[in-house]
């Protein structure tokens, strides 16, 4: 087991399948927020899924309205289950703050791959990995 720490962005705990982008995520327009499913064309992640896994990426990207847009992923039960960043910047930290989805930055994400089972406590900031 591999274990992480970083800094607490919304506190939470989940755990969940990894899906881990090498880009930015642009959540307003770039996720839709009925199906969870990244629409952003040219994506790594374009045409899969984010609901309910543990969504790895290295920072948002695009509009402030994305933070409102992870509340409507919250409110239709396709939000992740937890964000990790390796630099959380403010529509990501809005966006899981008024959605109540842990997250945690400050991660060398280059360690988290696709498909592992991933722990997030982001009250003490801690990834783990099995």
């Amino acid at each position: 087991m591999m274990e992480l720490k970083g800094r607490k962005i919304c506190a939470g705990k989940a755990s969940g399948e990894a899906i881990v982008s090498s880009e930015g995520v642009s959540f307003y327009g770039g996720v839709d927020p009925d199906t969870g499913v990244v629409v952003e064309k040219g994506h790594p992640l374009e045409g899969k899924s984010i609901a309910g896994k543990v969504l790895v990426f290295p920072q948002g990207k695009g509009s402030t309205v994305g933070s409102y847009t992870m509340y409507r992923l919250a409110k239709n039960r396709k939000a992740p289950a937890a964000i990790i960043n390796k630099e959380c910047e403010t529509i990501v930290a809005v966006g899981a703050i008024i959605s109540g989805i842990p997250c945690v930055d400050r991660i060398d994400i280059s360690r988290l791959k696709d498909g592992v089972n991933v722990e997030v406590d982001a009250e003490k900031g801690m990834v783990r990995v099995d």
